[in-house]
């Protein structure tokens, strides 16, 4: 097999790849929607959390309320860098891909052989730029996609997001982080795929039981809010009485709080998609590096093409 032949299935590679991650990739697609500001990742304007961050510490912010700020500040900086090289590593791989593509095709049916050379020095080029456009985007992406909090509410594999505190007779948020991060209330978009944040056959049977009933029982994903307050230290300010459910003639304390279910799979959607986009960008990144390869061959000698 030729390092012609090697070079133009590089170029095909990259091309193909990068026209299915446009069409899938979180931030290209226009899925992705910050749930902080309720915009896309676009138009988030991390530069006014950082002046707020600002006005607020006067010296008087407390660590949590410094960590509330952090927090998100950080996950704004990661989301808007991860939407600028989508952008820019999958436009640029899609036009290495069609133009080395292109004169890989041209040069197999013997048109143009004395470009060769230069065509392998463009693809050198376009393949060491395309490999670190690519890299960069795909660390973006690992760090958004397993750091970063979705919007989604943060519970265990039953649904649940507080617990009955038997020796205070009030309930604690599961979730609740002691260092002022309220976003770890929230589920990691690599968490999106679990079963409760999204619609399971087994969970929405359990649902129809009077514990879970949103009218009379311990769906109570208003209180929800509660644990997001700082100065509540992750405990949910009603007493426990305040919660029951019906049991027959009695009406006992719900052991958990339980947020409602799912009835869609729109959160698996979004972790596909930046798992797949991380897995093809992946192999682009290797694509690039066999075009800059093939293509500094050909450079050195063009008569092997």
């Amino acid at each position: 097999m030729g390092k012609g032949f090697l070079f133009f299935c590089c170029s095909c590679v990259i091309l193909a790849l990068t026209i299915v991650n446009l069409s899938i990739g979180p931030a290209i697609s226009g899925r992705a929607v910050d749930d902080d500001d309720d915009v896309t990742w676009g138009n988030l304007n991390c530069a006014k959390k950082k002046d707020d961050y600002d006005k607020a510490d006067d010296g008087s912010l407390s660590d949590a309320r410094k960590k509330y700020y952090e927090v998100r500040i950080d996950k704004c900086e990661r989301t808007k860098a991860m939407y600028n090289m989508e952008y820019t590593s999958f436009i640029f791989d899609v036009v290495i891909g069609f133009v080395c593509g292109l004169l890989g095709l041209l040069h197999i049916f013997e048109v143009k052989k004395d470009f060769v050379a230069n065509t392998g020095l463009i693809g050198l080029i376009c393949g060491i730029i395309g490999f670190v456009l690519t890299l960069v985007y795909v660390i973006f992406n690992g760090l958004v996609f397993t750091s970063n909090y979705s919007g989604q509410k943060k519970a265990d594999e039953n649904g649940a997001f507080a617990e009955l505190d038997t020796s205070t007779g009030k309930y604690k948020c599961l979730y609740y982080d002691d260092s002022g991060d309220v976003l770890s209330l929230y589920a990691k978009i690599s968490e999106l795929n679990k079963k409760q944040y999204n619609y399971d056959k087994d969970l929405h049977k359990s649902y129809q039981t009077a514990k879970y009933d949103n009218s009379n029982g311990c769906t109570r994903p208003g209180v929800f809010d509660d644990c997001e307050d700082i100065d509540n230290a992750g405990v949910i300010t009603a007493p426990a009485g305040t919660y029951t459910y019906v049991d027959g003639a009695n009406t006992p304390n719900c052991p958990y709080l339980y947020l409602e279910e799912e009835d869609g799979v729109s959160n698996k959607d979004m972790f596909d998609r930046f798992l797949t986009a991380l897995i093809l960008s992946l192999v682009v990144c290797l694509a690039n590096i066999g075009l800059a390869l093939f293509g500094f061959l050909l450079f050195r000698t063009p008569s092997e093409f």
